[in-house]
């Protein structure tokens, strides 16, 4: 790894908090192959570190994130056509897998552009909120290519079918007070209040019951392929799994008892 490419995605942890910055701000934080790298450790940490109770997602610099980085995407006429499919199964698709699948809140905190997999990848982020200068664009229609990274699965359910046609066929900027309008994301900030909201909002869910959050997690991504009576058998195993847990147990007897309950996420 040469110096240039130390860094590219940062972490720190505090107060139950896994912070995962995006730091390529010179360019946007467009992906290349080592910070699709670096993120994968960084969700290991966020995947088997017990103390780690939500996760928060941000960009550096003045924007969350441009997608991919076409400068590693670059052909010319006399070069084979590279097989963008490869990239996506390689990188961009265990990435989304891995977030959705995440049994642990994942805020994002939207600070500027969020582009193509980037608008993509703030989408799978379980509560989004956005500075009110940030932007949403679906790029690909724009380079030939087809929303990837879940970005057509997202959208039509998020935005709506005719919103969704419009967002990828014209690639029109969205900005972050039209998206909370057209449902695709929770709040909108204004940028100096940004970090603090987010800060606020992941410390409050890392002292929630996270094995609870993961099971709510996982009937709400279900909820898109069931039928109903699949969904109600999930919500009703799901529910016994929740009620055996050491959080179900805890929140029972500080509402009996008048107190604040102190969940330990199991």
């Amino acid at each position: 790894m040469t110096s240039s490419d130390e860094n590219m995605v940062l972490t720190h942890i505090e107060a139950g908090v896994l912070t995962i910055t995006l730091n390529r701000p010179d360019r946007l934080n467009s992906f290349n192959d080592e910070m699709h790298r670096q993120l994968s450790e960084a969700l290991k940490i966020a995947e088997r570190d017990e103390a780690v109770r939500c996760i928060l997602f941000t960009g550096a610099g003045r924007g969350f994130c441009a997608g991919q980085d076409l400068n590693d995407r670059n052909v010319s006429v006399e070069q084979a056509a590279p097989d963008l499919g490869l990239s996506v199964e390689r990188f961009y698709n265990p990435l989304i897998r891995r977030m959705t699948a995440l049994p642990k809140p994942i805020v994002c905190a939207v600070n500027g552009v969020a582009a193509g997999a980037g608008a993509a990848i703030a989408l799978a982020c379980d509560i989004v909120i956005a500075s009110a200068n940030a932007s949403f664009i679906q790029s690909f229609c724009r380079l030939g290519l087809v929303p990837d990274s879940g970005g057509s699965w997202f959208l039509p359910r998020l935005a709506g079918h005719a919103r969704a046609m419009g967002m990828a066929l014209l690639g029109d900027k969205i900005s972050a007070q039209q998206a909370l309008e057209w449902g695709m994301i929770w709040q909108v900030v204004e940028p100096e209040m940004l970090a603090a909201r987010t800060q606020e909002l992941a410390q409050h869910l890392a002292t929630q019951p996270t094995y609870g959050l993961g099971l709510i997690k996982k009937a709400m991504y279900s909820a898109a392929t069931n039928t109903l009576d699949q969904q109600l058998d999930l919500e009703r195993d799901l529910q016994r799994l929740g009620g055996r847990s050491e959080d179900y147990r805890e929140g029972v007897s500080a509402f009996f008892q008048k107190r604040q309950p102190e969940f330990k996420g199991k």
